[in-house]
Formats: structure tokens, sequence, C-alpha cells
């Protein structure tokens, strides 16, 4: 009987002593967990916010307007500017496949078929022009059929991409 009143009160101050400390460690966890994601929110959102303005960047450049202004010169048959076109697009696209890593799926899903959907535009126009003609007139085609649209790829991808940086942010 002389033990147990010993023995009870030691073990009472063990398991408080023990609660205390666990709850403690617990709490010291979560707080070092707090610390390491806002250090590496730190680093990891202006990274974000650079994909997002490539890959708005990669959009834009890739608008047909954009594209054959930059790409098309005197004296280039349709066959030409074609292959160019597309060498440009497709330049444009893997250069900044990376970036993928930073967006949501659902994003990364509307760049790649603003990718595809130009590729598909370029191909169909080119089928429907003499290869030798001069380049203006697959310029030409591809611009009125890109401008008829009411709402591109393009437009839906950047729209996106803006979408998801104001949930970001």
């Amino acid at each position: 009987m002389e033990i147990l009143k010993i023995v009870l009160p030691a073990l009472l101050v063990l398991l408080t002593a023990y609660l205390l400390i666990e709850k403690l460690l617990r709490s010291e966890e979560k707080r070092r967990n707090f610390e390491l994601r806002k250090d590496s929110a730190s680093v990891i959102t202006p990274i974000r916010l650079r994909a997002y303005e490539r890959l708005v960047l990669v959009l834009e450049r890739t608008t047909p307007n954009n594209l054959i202004v930059g790409i098309a010169k005197p004296g280039m048959t349709n066959m030409e500017l074609h292959t160019q076109l597309l060498a440009g697009v497709r330049q444009e696209f893997t250069h900044n496949l990376s970036q993928q890593i930073y967006v949501s799926d659902e994003v990364w899903n509307y760049v790649r078929n603003a990718h595809e959907s130009l590729i598909r535009l370029i191909n169909t126009c080119a089928s429907k022009c003499n290869p030798t003609e001069p380049a203006s007139e697959l310029a030409q085609r591809i611009i009125q059929t890109y401008s008829q649209s009411e709402n591109t790829p393009s437009e839906m991808a950047i729209e996106k991409l803006k979408t998801e940086v104001r949930k970001f942010l």
C-alpha cells in the first residue's frame, strides 16, 4: 500500500510530462512545416508567375498575325512559308514545354490545344494553296480563317491562364 502512494503520483507526473512534451513536439513540428511552406512559397511564387507570363507570351507570339509578320519574307512561296510557320510554332512550344510543371493540368491542356489547333489551321490552309504561288496567298488565308473564329483556342488558353493566376494570387 505504501508503495502505491509513491508509484501512483509518480506515474501521474510521468504521464502528464509525457503528454505535455508530446504536445510541445507536435506544435513545434507544425510550426517548422509552416515555416518551410512559407519559405518555399516565397521562392516558388515568382517562378510560377514567370511561367504564366512565358506561356501567355508564347500564345501571343504564335497568333497568326504575329507569327506571319515575323516569318514571312518577300519572295517566299506558300510551301516555304508553310514550312517556316510550322517550324516557328513548334520551336516556340518546345522551348516552353518545361513551364507545364508550374501550371495546372487544365491550363496546360488549353495551351497544348491552342498549339495543336494552330498547326491544324496552318496545314489546312496550306493544303488549299498552290505550293509554288507567293506566300501572301497562304498568309492571307490563315489570317482570314483565324480572324473568323470568335473565341480562338489561344484566346481561351490566355483567359484560363489569367483566371488561374488570379486564383493563385
